[in-house]
Formats: C-alpha cells, sequence, structure tokens
C-alpha cells in the first residue's frame, strides 16, 4: 500500500542542491554512524538525493496515480527548479523559516507556499508572515510543528495551532508532526489545523533515523480515514476545545500531554536544540571579505554550516557592520568577526 492506497491527496518529497544548501566543511564533515550511506555527510546526502531528471519522472509517475506530487526546497536553487516543475505547491521547511532571503524569493512566486515554523520564535514566525505581506503573497499557510525525531507528546505542544489561528486569522494553519502514532495528529485537526504533514514509509525499522517516526502504510490509512470523519464533527470555521478533544479521543494520556503547553509564546524548545545545531543555516561569506570591509546583502548566504555561526534571522542585523578580521569564501560569520559599535 502506498501514500495514494492509504488516502493522501499529495506526497511530498525534499529537493536540495547541496552546494547551495550547505558549506563544504559541513559536508566534508565525517558521518560513519548506523544510518550513514558515506564516509562524510556530503557522500551520505549524495547518495539519497535524487536528480531532477528523477523527480520529473516520480512527478509523470504521480499523475498516472491521481496523486498530487511536490517537494520541499530546501535552498534558492532548489526552490526555482521545484517552480519551474509546476507543482501545486512548495514547502520550505523549518530549517529554512528563519532564511529570509530564501523567503523573500519564495514569496515573489506565484505557486503557493507550505511553510513550517519548527526551531522558530513569536519573532521569526512574525517576520515570515511580514515578508509574505509585503510581497501581497496571500496564498500560503503556516505549520505547527517541532523539529524532534521522533517528537515526544509533551513536546508537541498542539495549543500552538491555537495561537496561530488566532494571531493570523486570515492564514490556513496546519500541523507537520513527527510523533509516533496517529491520535497526536488526529487531535491537531480537532483544534483547527486544515492540513497534515507525516513522514511515511513502507517500513520503520529500515535504515535512517526518519523512519522510526514515519507512518507505515496502514497507520497512514488510518489517519486519513480519521481525518475524513471528521468533516461530520467540524467545519471550516470551527475547532472543538481541549476537554472535548481528550473526551472524543478516549482520553488518550498521548494525547492529553500533547495538548499541554510550556509557555504561552512560541519558543525554540529544548528538544529541537539537536536539530538546530545539525541543520538550522548559518549566515556565511558569500566571497572572500577582507578585514575592514562593510557588510553588505550582496556579501552573505544562508547555509548549513560547520561550525554553526550567526543564525539565519540575524541577517539585518549584520549588514551594515564592520569586519575586524578577514573571512574566507564559504566560512560561518561570527558575532566577534565584526565591530557592532559603527
Amino acid at each position: 500500500m502506498g501514500t495514494k492506497e492509504a488516502g493522501c491527496d499529495c506526497v511530498k518529497f525534499q529537493k536540495s542542491c547541496l552546494s547551495a544548501k550547505f558549506t563544504k566543511s559541513a559536508l566534508q564533515r565525517k558521518y560513519d554512524g548506523p544510518n550513514s550511506w558515506g564516509k562524510t555527510y556530503g557522500e551520505h546526502k549524495a547518495f539519497l538525493e535524487f536528480s531532477m531528471e528523477q523527480y520529473k519522472d516520480i512527478q509523470e509517475f504521480c499523475k498516472t496515480l491521481g496523486i498530487d506530487f511536490t517537494a520541499s526546497a530546501m535552498d534558492v536553487v532548489s526552490l526555482h527548479q521545484m517552480d519551474s516543475m509546476n507543482v501545486p505547491f512548495i514547502k520550505i521547511g523549518s530549517g529554512d523559516a528563519n532564511n529570509f532571503p530564501l523567503l523573500k524569493q519564495a514569496a515573489a512566486l506565484q505557486t503557493p507556499l507550505v511553510i513550517s515554523t519548527g526551531m522558530q520564535t513569536f519573532e521569526t514566525v512574525d517576520r515570515i508572515v511580514q515578508i509574505m505581506e509585503s510581497a501581497n503573497k496571500r496564498n500560503f499557510a503556516l505549520m505547527h510543528c517541532v523539529s524532534s525525531y521522533p517528537t515526544e507528546p509533551q513536546n508537541c505542544e498542539l495549543p500552538r495551532i491555537l495561537w496561530l489561528k488566532e494571531k493570523y486569522p486570515n492564514i490556513v494553519i496546519g500541523y507537520s508532526g513527527h510523533e509516533m502514532g496517529i491520535e497526536i495528529s488526529t487531535a491537531a485537526v480537532l483544534l483547527g489545523a486544515r492540513i497534515v504533514e507525516r513522514h511515511f514509509t513502507l517500513d520503520r525499522n529500515q535504515k535512517g533515523s526518519d523512519h522510526k517516526c514515519s507512518l507505515e502504510p496502514l497507520q497512514m490509512k488510518n489517519l486519513v480515514c480519521g481525518i475524513k470523519s471528521l468533516k461530520h464533527t467540524l467545519n471550516s470555521s470551527t475547532s472543538l476545545t481541549i476537554t472535548e478533544i481528550i473526551s472524543l479521543l478516549d482520553e488518550s494520556a498521548d494525547v492529553r500531554n500533547a495538548l499541554k503547553c510550556s509557555t504561552i509564546e512560541k519558543i525554540m524548545m529544548p528538544c529541537e536544540m539537536n536539530c538546530r545545531d545539525k541543520l538550522g543555516k548559518t549566515l556565511v561569506a558569500a566571497k572572500d571579505l577582507p578585514k575592514g570591509h562593510i557588510i553588505s546583502p550582496a556579501d552573505l548566504c544562508v547555509k548549513v554550516s560547520e561550525p554553526n555561526g550567526i543564525s539565519a534571522e540575524y541577517i539585518d542585523d549584520v549588514v551594515g557592520l564592520q569586519l575586524t578580521q578577514s573571512v574566507s569564501v564559504d566560512e560561518p560569520l561570527f558575532w566577534d568577526h565584526m565591530n557592532n559599535e559603527m
């Protein structure tokens, strides 16, 4: 059974241009653990990455099945490649939710966007919305997400969906889940999520860290059937109270824990730090920059770096500062590289 047989509306892959997404040092990092497909992280990622020709074949196959095809664009090159394929929407993953240059280019496209908000603060989510509104972009959605694999029920913090719906009443809100099982995703729909994204695998015991938090075919079918049955419970403008959801889902302990929230405002959670350290985007030099140089936007790229430098959301704070030392192309920038007193 595949995603089409399970009843899904769309199958989504991930598209990366490795040189645009990662610095050379990140690609050269030793990566020889049990989930590795290469001796370095670059070899591992190259082994797993589909070519554009393969994606076109997959898209054609999806057409024969009658299911939509798309992918997450993990860098600027991939963004425009996916846009050229006339996909129904482009996903911007949590790792790029603070990648403002990418978001600005995405906002200029006609293609709808679905943007995850894992690892991000309230301020960054608000900036995402500002970027979209400044470009008069209306066809986009925000996804509540916690970037932890798998996400423990107590870390799912589903009330964030209510917060996003209240804060942005004119924006479609969804849920991208990485928890085990399907009940928490069902609860997300009852709270008002109108897009649900889950990882899919044929076997959770396969090699790879994502398989354990993915749904197998029967689970995916049960989730889709369960969500579709909720049409009799909800209409497009209604969400249930937390008490009503717990009662409807037989008072599941996992659901009760997922419906708790540690803080009122959205923060980056401790359980997300591992993903942030591994795949969070950093400001890096787009070219060799000499000591004394005043940084301009053209001097900066946003990539996954080894080591991590200044987080991508601070790009506007860095522009205009003067370098106190030279920085080579593709190297991460740090605050002690520049004079903050200008």
